[in-house]
This record gives structure tokens, C-alpha cells and sequence, in this order.
């Protein structure tokens, strides 16, 4: 059903593709701000529960819900912080009724979904509900779009406390639009219900989900394969500076159980944990094995994704597919997942002065996985095997955490990185905005005296401004590093970042959201297109 289903979707996309409407500059300016949370009260920390879909696709039924909400009440997984229990499509009848209302499937859910609501809540729990923002679902059952204010109703009247609105038959309209109807209504009920922004990270959601919604998806259906989380991973580790507490990165549900090796399910939960991401179980919990539920119900990894900063952990290291990301905590620790991509055992090594905290003094290392702890001076490192993650927990050395030096630099104004056009590493290569997905050419080290390097190492590269040129236009390049004033930067606090030399500001062609636009240097005049977030 996942297979047949991302097949709608795609073929969904590509009709709104062919049906976009043009973006006028007023509609971009709108969006281009980092979005802040909604004054709803909803996920404080990344919302924790279960969907039917990934492991039962269309064969929901108030049965198999309430069989699952039972399994979570007492196979450990509620007490561990998961809350909603969610249905997904295929829950309806064909048509509304007479008078428009939607109509739960009489044999699926015979006492309707108010009766289903009634037994999950008698548990403790909260009940989730689909629908899409187009004239029917990705199964072919009726679309809320045009119905918004009734449909909302309806849940509001049936308990439902969790919303996950789809994309499918949108009819070409811009989401940020049909979302909104969607978010009004639901207010309009006065009941609290969590809305999860469905749009498969189409027309850059992150940008202004948060004004929207409580999470939003920020890439397409994830599968239950080792090389479809790694994409969904790539997609939205960049992201970071967009979530936070009552918004949140929605990388899409966990695939935990459903056929990776156990190597690979841990990974996927720890960087899931790393990104702030929601923890949405997607496999059979009433039949999950053994080290199923220990993965998911690990109190140490969880409270990682659920500590109260809400800060999404940034990627500080990739080379070769060894990746190190690191995300700061309330109490003053940092989470440090060091992730093997590759398929061979490797040693992945940081340090705590890379991670954002001063060399010296004793720290302690809590693998999250193990429990085992180890001290540490400055050094942090592991063998990781093929597809695994080592998490850490680093604590003491009474050191705060400093301002991220190292990551991807988000263009506020288009939702994308800046990026060196096909991982080239001459130089002399001029950089642009592009889809941010995790890749080297993307990763920005600040140096003390200034400068931005990509790459790392011996082959670092520096962000150079062309034959030191002070002009508007001048184009802005990779260049070997030589301490000239072309090639060193202030970062600002209105967050745009100025060349010394030059006191012109780093800038996105014309204000382009479209993936290769270039940068430049320009006269700052405060748009969105000068505005960069490092995360």
C-alpha cells in the first residue's frame, strides 16, 4: 500500500507542478520569515504516538485502533511519553452524507470514531484523524478542501485531538492557503487539536509551517529501507533553524520494527531523537518484538528528542559518509550522534571544542544505547558499525554551549543551503541556494579570523568574493584560502552576513527560491534573500 500510495502522491505532485500558480513578490516576502509557533498550547516537545499506515496501509478499523491503544497502554509504550494513537486513510465511507458531512466506514468503525475516541481517551490517550486538503484522500475518499469549517467540526464533535492533513488532488492550489482554511477551522471549534501539515515538504513548508501548523512534513514518504531514511534524513538534518517548541521538522513516521536490521532501526531513532523530530511509531505494537519496544521505549534516547530546549541538533561533521551531529540540551549537556553511513565498521571522531564547549576539565560520555558512561578530556569517538549510530550524552566541564561554528547555512528567504554545485572542490566555482540535504558541499566551518570553509581539512576551500571585487553583482566563489580580506565575513545580527572588504551583504539572485540560484554580493536593503540562519 506505501508503494501505491507514494505513486498517487507523486503523480499528485506533478499535476500541481503543471498547475503552479506564479509567486508574485508580495506572496514571497510573506513566507519568508522563519516561522514561529502557534499560540495553541500543541507539542511543546515533538509529539510521540502511533499510525496505522506503514504497517497496514487501507486495513484500518476501530478494532485494530483499539487493540494498538491497548498495546501501548500496557506494553510500556505509553508510559514512556507516546499519547496519540492514529488513524489514517481509508477510515470513511465513499460519500458524505445528505448533508455533507463525512461518514466513518459502518464496518470498519462501528461505533463511529466518537466511539473509538470514547476508548482511547478511557486509556489515557489521545485520538488522531486524517484527511487531505484536496477534493479527496490519496485513497480516493473524500478531500476536505471546500469543506474545511464542516469537516473540522465533525472532529472537534468526535474527540479528536490530533490532525494529519494530506496533499493528495489539491487541485494545484498553494498549500500555505489550503492549510490556513484548515488552521482556522480547527481554532474555530475552541478544541484542541494538534495539526500535522502533510504536504511532503513541497513549496518549502518549513518556511511557514510554523504559522500554520504544529509540524510539518519536510520530504516525501519515508519506506521501511535503510537507503529511504538516509534520503529523509539527508532532506531534513539541514532544517534545523526553521523547529522548535510548538513547531516542529516532520521527517515522517518511524520504520522502526517494519524490516531494517536492529543496527539500522536504533540509528533511525537516534537521529530522528537528534533532529527534535516527531516520534510517530508506523509498526505493529500489538505483535512488536522484544528489542522493537526496547528501541522505542529507550528513556534516554527519548528524552533527547523531548528536552525542553527544543533545539533541532545540527550536522558539525560529514565526510565520507561519517557523520557527527550535535545538539545542545537544557541543562547545558549536548547530544552527539555519531552516524555511520557507510557499509563497513568505522572510528567517527569529534571533540568537545567541536561540539561547542572549551577544551579541558573532565566530561562525561553516556552512551545512550548502553547506559555505559566513560570520561573524556576533549576527545569524543567510537567504532560504529556499518548503518549504526553511537549517541552520546556529554555532560560536566562546566562549560556552556557556544553558538553552532559549524553547519549548513539556511537562506531564510528560499528554505534552502547554500551549497557548492556538485560537490566540486576546485576552486574558483561560484556557490549557490539549493535543496539542503546534508552533503559536504554544504557544510560551513567560521573560523576565528572569519572566514567560512567548506570541505574540511587539508582540502578546505574558502567562501570568496570574486578578484576582490566590492561591486554590486560581484559573484561569490570558492577560492583557496589566503587570509584576504575578500574572503572573511561578519555575521550580523539581523542575520545577514557581510563581506569586510566589501560591506556588501551575501545575497540570493533576485530573491530566487528555484534550486541553482546563484549568490552574489549586494547592497543590504533588508530582504529576506540577505537573511542567513547557521544550524
Amino acid at each position: 500500500m506505501q508503494s501505491a500510495r507514494f505513486a498517487r502522491r507523486k503523480a499528485a505532485v506533478l499535476t500541481a507542478l503543471a498547475l503552479c500558480l506564479p509567486v508574485t513578490p508580495a506572496v514571497l516576502l510573506s513566507a519568508a520569515s522563519p516561522a514561529q509557533a502557534l499560540a495553541n498550547g500543541q507539542a511543546t516537545t515533538p509529539p510521540m504516538g502511533f499510525n496505522d499506515w506503514n504497517a497496514y496501509g487501507c486495513d484500518v478499523s476501530e478494532s485494530l485502533i483499539e487493540s494498538t491503544a491497548l498495546a501501548m497502554h500496557t506494553d510500556g509504550m505509553q508510559a514512556a511519553g507516546y499519547q496519540y494513537v492514529n488513524i489514517d486513510d481509508c477510515w470513511m465511507s465513499s460519500n458524505r452524507d445528505a448533508s455533507g458531512n463525512l461518514v466513518p466506514d459502518p464496518a470498519k468503525f462501528p461505533d463511529g470514531i466518537s466511539g473509538t475516541a470514547a476508548y482511547v481517551h478511557g486509556l489515557g490517550l489521545k485520538l488522531g484523524i486524517y484527511e487531505d486538503a484536496g477534493t479527496s484522500t490519496c485513497a480516493g475518499y473524500p478531500g476536505s478542501l471546500g469543506h474545511e469549517t464542516q469537516d473540522a467540526a465533525s472532529f472537534a464533535a468526535w474527540g479528536v485531538d490530533y490532525l494529519k492533513y494530506d496533499n493528495c488532488n489539491n487541485q494545484g492550489l498553494p498549500a500555505q492557503s489550503r492549510y490556513t482554511t484548515m488552521r482556522d477551522a480547527l481554532r474555530a471549534t475552541g478544541r484542541p487539536i494538534l495539526f500535522s501539515l502533510c504536504n511532503w515538504g513541497q513549496e518549502s513548508s518549513w518556511t511557514w509551517g510554523g504559522a500554520v501548523g504544529d509540524q510539518w512534513r519536510t520530504t516525501g514518504d519515508i519506506s521501511a529501507n535503510f537507503a529511504s531514511m538516509l534520503s529523509i534524513f539527508h532532506a531534513n538534518v539541514g532544517l534545523g533553524s526553521w523547529a522548535g517548541p510548538g513547531h516542529w521538522n516532520d521527517p515522517d513516521m518511524l520504520e522502526v520494527g517494519n524490516g531494517m536490521s536492529a543496527t539500522e532501526d536504533r540509528s533511525e531513532f537516534s537521529l530522528w531523537a537528534e533532529m527534535s523530530a516527531p516520534l510517530i511509531s508506523g509498526t505493529n505494537l500489538a505483535g512488536a518484538s522484544a528489542d522493537t519496544l526496547a528501541t522505542l521505549t529507550n528513556s534516554r534516547v527519548i528524552a533527547v528528542d523531548q528536552d525542553g530546549l527544543g533545539k533541532q541538533g545540527s550536522l558539525i561533521a560529514t565526510a565520507g559518509g561519517l557523520d557527527v551531529m550535535a545538539k545542545p540540551l537544557a541543562n547545558g549537556d549536548v547530544a552527539v550522534a555519531l552516524f555511520n553511513e557507510t557499509g563497513s565498521t568505522a572510528t567517527i571522531a569529534t571533540s568537545t571544542a567541536a561540539i561547542g564547549r572549551t577544551a579541558g576539565g573532565s566530561y562525561t560520555l553516556t552512551d545512550l544505547w548502553s547506559g555505559a558512561t566513560s570520561s573524556t578530556t576533549g576527545a569524543i569517538s567510537a567504532d560504529v558499525p556499518a548503518h549504526g549510530t553511537v549517541l552520546y550524552r556529554v555532560s560536566g566541564g562546566g562549560s556552556t554551549v557556544a553558538a553552532p561554528n559549524s553547519g549548513v547555512l539556511n537562506s531564510v528567504g528560499a528554505g534552502k543551503c547554500l551549497d557548492v554545485p556538485w560537490l566540486n572542490t576546485n576552486p574558483g566555482v561560484q556557490v549557490q541556494s539549493y535543496t539542503c540535504n546534508g552533503g559536504t558541499n554544504q557544510v560551513w566551518t567560521r573560523t576565528p579570523d572569519g572566514r567560512l570553509t567548506v570541505y574540511g581539512g587539508a582540502g578546505s576551500l574558502c567562501l570568496d568574493a570574486y578578484d576582490n571585487q566590492t561591486t554590486a553583482g560581484t559573484k561569490v566563489q570558492t577560492w583557496s584560502c589566503n587570509g584576504g580580506a575578500n574572503q572573511q565575513w561578519s555575521f550580523n545580527p539581523n542575520g545577514t552576513i557581510t563581506g569586510v572588504q566589501s560591506k556588501l551583504c551575501l545575497d540570493v539572485t533576485g530573491g530566487s527560491t528555484w534550486d541553482g540560484a546563484l549568490a552574489e554580493l549586494w547592497p543590504c536593503n533588508g530582504g529576506s534573500n540577505q537573511q542567513w540562519a547557521m544550524g
